[in-house]
């Protein structure tokens, strides 16, 4: 069997066994062309048709597969309902007990398009839950779409977890925050140094504040905006070595919370870089329809998080060294399952597929 082969029926396998209903008809022809996409997809390293067709092989023709894949991102029975929350169920299930962290975030896809994701944080490592794509630049993503993309996560998430919502400038909506307050989380978000608040019945803006580096404020209790959003904390620190304040509004009691919890928002950043420079070259796929980037996602975002799973895995197991160095490593966990997936095809074994952390499979199972 061919590394392509083996890789495509390795995660057509997996999607079809953790699919709700045994898929059948139209359905199953549907997850055969996903598992197409995903395995091209992590052997291609690219997320445009012509280089996953030419990783993904079922005996037809290069181009007649293009073709297929084309057809696939403009159907509209393609929904995320059916082909990508059962896998991120599984993936919540799987996530070990403590606070869940949320990251609203938007970057460019294909070709003037933005999308607007909400991941969940796991050792560094955003992992996509939900998106929404539309034409435009960044800034330009309106706050009703924000509320939409929300209501969706919060359907997806236990009720009984405790939820962390961070967002940066663009996500500090009072709508948006006061649905996250409805539901019981708590917030983080980043605001700009002209937000007007009330304290004691006087309204004044943040960029009236006199501060230094090194110097944090804390203001409990305050309105937020004109519309008098709160009572909220907000916190204005200048950490030593950077260029400004940063600004903080948040539904913590203390501003250490907030401050920590806010940190951890970069790691989204390491999520649009695995989608694009640095992994499956996502800006380049020439998509410019925004529904037909809606469905691509699907698939990349699969394989994303198939390489994530597998890098834990091969930490959890202690298999690192198999592919890399003893002494240090210096590599995410989405690279070390990059590196796993060639390391079992030059080795002929099993090609491991897992959508959960915290698996544990024995030598047996990944290796034939």
């Amino acid at each position: 069997m061919s590394d392509n082969l083996q890789r495509n029926c390795a995660i057509h396998d997996t999607l079809k066994q953790l699919c709700p209903q045994p898929p059948q008809g139209n359905h199953a022809r549907h997850l055969r062309t996903l598992a197409h996409l995903v395995s091209g997809i992590v052997g291609s390293k690219r997320s445009n048709l012509p280089a996953i067709a030419s990783k993904a092989p079922d005996g037809s023709r290069r181009e007649s597969r293009i073709k297929r894949y084309s057809r696939w991102l403009s159907n509209e029975r393609i929904t995320m309902e059916t082909y990508f929350l059962p896998y991120v169920r599984t993936l919540l299930a799987s996530l070990p007990e403590g606070p869940l962290v949320l990251v609203m975030d938007g970057s460019s896809v294909g070709r003037n398009c933005q999308a607007l994701l909400v991941s969940v944080l796991y050792k560094k490592r955003a992992l996509p839950l939900a998106w929404s794509v539309m034409q435009g630049k960044k800034g330009h993503l309106g706050e009703q779409m924000h509320q939409d993309l929300f209501e969706q996560v919060a359907a997806l998430l236990p009720p009984e977890r405790t939820i962390i919502f961070l967002g940066d400038g663009e996500f500090n909506g009072i709508d948006l925050l006061g649905l996250v307050a409805q539901q019981g989380w708590f917030f983080a978000c980043r605001i700009s140094k002209n937000t007007l608040l009330c304290e004691r019945e006087e309204w004044f803006s943040l960029s009236l504040l006199s501060m230094q580096p090194g110097d944090q404020i804390e203001m409990p209790e305050v309105l937020f905006t004109q519309q008098g959003f709160g009572p909220v904390l907000v916190v204005a620190v200048w950490e030593r070595g950077y260029e400004e304040p940063l600004y903080l509004v948040s539904n913590f009691d203390l501003p250490e919370e907030a401050c920590f919890w806010y940190k951890k928002r970069f790691s989204i950043e390491t999520f649009f870089s695995d989608q694009k420079s640095r992994g499956f070259h996502l800006a380049h796929c020439h998509l410019g329809e925004p529904m037909r980037l809606q469905r691509l996602l699907m698939a990349t975002c699969l394989a994303y998080l198939w390489m994530v799973c597998l890098g834990e895995m091969v930490q959890r197991r202690g298999w690192l060294p198999l592919v890399h160095r003893k002494s240090r490593c210096d590599l995410s966990l989405f690279q070390i399952g990059l590196l796993w997936i060639e390391h079992c095809l030059n080795e002929g074994w099993a090609v491991p597929v897992a959508f959960q952390m915290g698996t544990r499979p024995s030598l047996k199972e990944s290796v034939r």
